[in-house]
């Protein structure tokens, strides 16, 4: 890096020059791109919580196991995490305790996916490159994100996870009221509805683009 000892005609601050640059970028420019960086602690956070949901999903996932082999502690555990407020509990580990215990770990990995993608994505987006070309264990959307590629994955990634709630709600319908079902229903068709926008909108800025390279 150098930097241009010679202010210019106009009495502008020095500017930074870097290898390879026929422009310059101002001090100013320079200190705000800087800036970026400030999100750093944020993404190491991310990664913190990923840890904490890496810890709950363990947690869970044993003591099905040993609800399953009769361990009477886990075996509460277990029922009482998929017992519902106002609902009476279950008093046995059955089909459907199972199917919501594995519903609960399913959402944990989603939402776990999600945070994967907010930092990596978000870090290469907003803060700096990986260099990851080439790598083997790069992931395949990583090669094509952008800004607008990351929403849409964001927003997929939501309706999953909004989906695993709606099931485990409707699995036990006879605990909820109508209004609620129905909100939780809403909410999931404005999901729905927003990633499409989302996409189209992508769709529409990609055409416009490809129109005038064109031209």
């Amino acid at each position: 890096m150098k930097i241009n000892e010679d202010s210019n005609d106009t009495g502008d601050t020095p500017s930074t020059l870097y290898p390879g640059r026929s422009g310059k970028i101002q001090p100013l420019a320079y200190f705000i791109f800087t800036t970026r960086w400030l999100q750093l602690p944020l993404y190491l956070g991310l990664i913190l919580a990923q840890c904490v949901y890496v810890y709950h999903f363990w947690v869970e996932l044993l003591d099905l196991i040993g609800a399953v082999m009769g361990n009477k502690e886990a075996l509460e555990h277990t029922l009482d995490a998929v017992s519902i407020e106002g609902a009476a509990p279950p008093k046995k580990i059955g089909e459907t305790t199972i199917m919501l215990v594995v519903l609960g770990l399913i959402d944990v990995v989603m939402i776990s996916n999600l945070l994967i993608m907010v930092i990596i994505g978000g870090y290469e987006t907003f803060v700096s490159r990986m260099n990851l070309e080439g790598h083997p264990d790069q992931p395949e959307w990583l090669s094509h994100v952008n800004a607008t590629v990351l929403k849409v994955k964001l927003s997929t990634a939501i309706i999953g996870i909004s989906s695993i709630h709606l099931l485990k709600t409707f699995i036990n319908a006879n605990a909820y009221d109508e209004k609620t079902i129905l909100a939780q229903t809403g909410i999931h068709i404005v999901f729905l509805l927003s990633a499409i926008a989302i996409a189209y909108s992508d769709r529409l800025m990609s055409r416009h683009g490809a129109h005038e390279s064109d031209h």
